[in-house]
């Protein structure tokens, strides 16, 4: 509870500081995008926008990354790991309450976090997060999960998973929590990339992450 207050608090204080529109910046090697952050999941935008303005990603790796699923990174062991170091297990000491509902579409932005029953609330990981690359879906797989998930899916949502893609199959499981507004391209060409052991680009790509105000 301290530190779901902990959190509130910092928004609140980021948010009052910032009339304009407040994005993030991440840059790489690969050019630069810039993201909006949900409202609806302040838990996850308070922790997020925090360790920005800590510089806590900076120098981090994209550290998995699948073609045509989605390109993770996060993990402050990533920072001057060596090429055959295991990573994706590190994060800041602390999980986030899951705050589940948004949708997987191409270019949003979402939460890893520990799969199967040792954490049966779907917590998220305190820093780890992953932005959707997926491929197309069609009505027929989204009814699929409808019936198996009781997800419902608008008009809307179903145009934009048929036109842009995602991975749908992850709705309801993970928390989604913000979306690229500018540079879809460059997760495009880092999703491209060659990959090496453990799904981890063969040439590092590092990120700076910071906060922006338009």
């Amino acid at each position: 509870m301290k530190k779901l207050i902990f959190l509130l608090l910092v928004l609140g204080t980021i948010m009052s500081c910032s009339p304009k529109q407040q994005l993030i910046l991440l840059e790489t090697d690969y050019g630069n995008m810039e993201i909006k952050l949900y409202d609806s999941t302040p838990q996850h935008k308070a922790n997020f926008l925090k360790l920005a303005q800590e510089g806590f990603y900076d120098g981090t790796l994209f550290h998995r990354v699948i073609n045509g699923f989605m390109v993770q990174g996060g993990d402050p062991e990533s920072k001057g790991a060596t090429a055959d170091q295991r990573l994706g297990t590190g994060g800041p000491g602390y999980l986030v309450p899951a705050e589940i509902g948004g949708k997987h579409f191409k270019g949003t932005l979402a939460a890893a976090r520990t799969g199967g029953p040792s954490n049966p609330e779907k917590k998220s990981s305190g820093s780890q997060f992953y932005i959707v690359h997926g491929k197309t879906v069609d009505d027929a797989q989204l009814d699929q999960l409808s019936s198996q998930k009781g997800i419902t899916y608008t008009p809307e949502e179903r145009a934009r998973y048929k036109k842009d893609g995602g991975v749908a199959f992850l709705d309801n499981d993970y928390t989604v929590f913000g979306e690229i507004v500018s540079g879809m391209e460059v997760v495009d060409k880092i999703a491209t990339t060659q990959i090496g052991n453990s799904d981890r680009p063969a040439k590092d790509v590092a990120m700076k992450v910071s906060i922006i105000n338009k």
